[in-house]
């Protein structure tokens, strides 16, 4: 019997040779031999490209293999090329790693603006100066994350392990990105490897329960994945088609609502948009257990919550940090997430 993963590279290889066949690659003359070939290859690893549930389960999409080769020759390349610097060079100047950091702290200032293309460029200009620092790699790979190409930062994760086997946030990249595409299992043995080096991390423990519920769900829910926001938190492990039982045990606390609506545009001191706020299911469930319990008044009855209404309608929009900083905010997030 095959593995899952085989019947997933199987599918792959099927798909690629019948996009082959239908987009005229392959000539006339040789169709009918593929189209054998593809049979053969399906019956002796168990898949069948008709199966719409067998397909579903296996299929690697939006990913295709060519996007996969593509990734793997493109870190490929960037690997050497760092490897060649490397042995080449010293290491970068003074001044170098001095115009790496400016750039970065640039990237980082783009990615609060959402403004991905443009940190992009920033990220890659500071690895130039610096290929041996991790930390670019992997901003880098959320800057690609956050405008949906994960496959480039899968890319751009491990070639930040690939310089410091240790980075944790790298892990964390890397599992985020393998998420979103679906891969729960490669996502869960990035997590459990960020854990070996630090066994403590909230955000990789998070991530790691969220990925294999997803695996133990075997499929059965068609929803898309909950969302895992790349910057260290994430979002407790229960679907939300399950209807399970939702009790304090999975509120989130302060901490990681703050993350969460960081990762919703929030970041650098910025505000979430409503949209954003309105799609996210955590938040969503948040205002359903207030609305139970009665949170909800209580909440408008708060001096620190009148003055930031009012300060909404004037059109002064305070930042995250100031609304986090608040102790009368703080108390009442403690109190709605059980801590008295």
């Amino acid at each position: 019997m095959s593995s899952e993963k085989q019947q997933r590279l199987v599918l792959s290889i099927i798909n690629f040779l019948n996009q082959s066949i239908a987009d005229g690659t392959v000539k006339a003359d040789d169709r009918e031999s593929l189209e054998v070939a593809v049979q053969c290859i399906g019956e002796a690893f168990g898949v069948d490209p008709s199966d719409s549930k067998q397909v579903e389960k296996l299929s690697v999409k939006p990913a295709t293999l060519q996007s996969i080769f593509d990734v793997y020759l493109k870190t490929r390349d960037k690997v050497g090329s760092a490897s060649n610097t490397s042995t080449q060079q010293k290491g970068p100047s003074g001044e170098d790693k001095v115009k790496a950091e400016e750039l970065k702290q640039r990237g980082n200032a783009l990615m609060s603006s959402k403004k991905f293309d443009e940190a992009i460029d920033s990220y890659t200009q500071a690895i130039a100066l610096d290929p041996s620092n991790p930390i670019y790699y992997s901003n880098r790979a959320a800057a690609y994350s956050s405008k949906g190409d994960h496959l480039s930062a899968i890319g751009d994760a491990e070639l930040a392990l690939a310089n410091d086997p240790k980075f944790v946030k790298a892990y964390h990249r890397l599992g985020h990105a393998q998420y979103c595409l679906s891969d729960f299992k490669a996502a869960a043995d990035a997590f459990e490897r960020g854990l070996k080096f630090d066994p403590n991390n909230a955000g990789l423990k998070s991530g790691l329960q969220n990925a294999k519920a997803r695996i133990t769900q075997d499929d059965d829910d068609d929803g898309p994945p909950p969302l895992i926001p790349d910057d260290g938190s994430t979002p407790a492990a229960t679907s939300s088609r399950s209807g399970g039982n939702r009790g304090a045990s999975s509120t989130p606390d302060l901490s990681t609502m703050a993350d969460t609506l960081r990762g919703m545009g929030g970041g650098g001191g910025g505000m979430p948009d409503m949209a954003s706020l309105l799609n996210n299911p955590q938040m969503m469930q948040m205002a359903q257990q207030m609305m139970a319990n009665g949170g909800l008044a209580g909440l408008m009855q708060n001096p620190a919550v009148a003055e930031m209404m009012n300060r909404f309608q004037s059109g002064d929009m305070p930042s995250m940090e100031e609304l986090m900083g608040n102790p009368a905010l703080r108390n009442l997030a403690g109190q709605f997430a059980g801590r008295q």
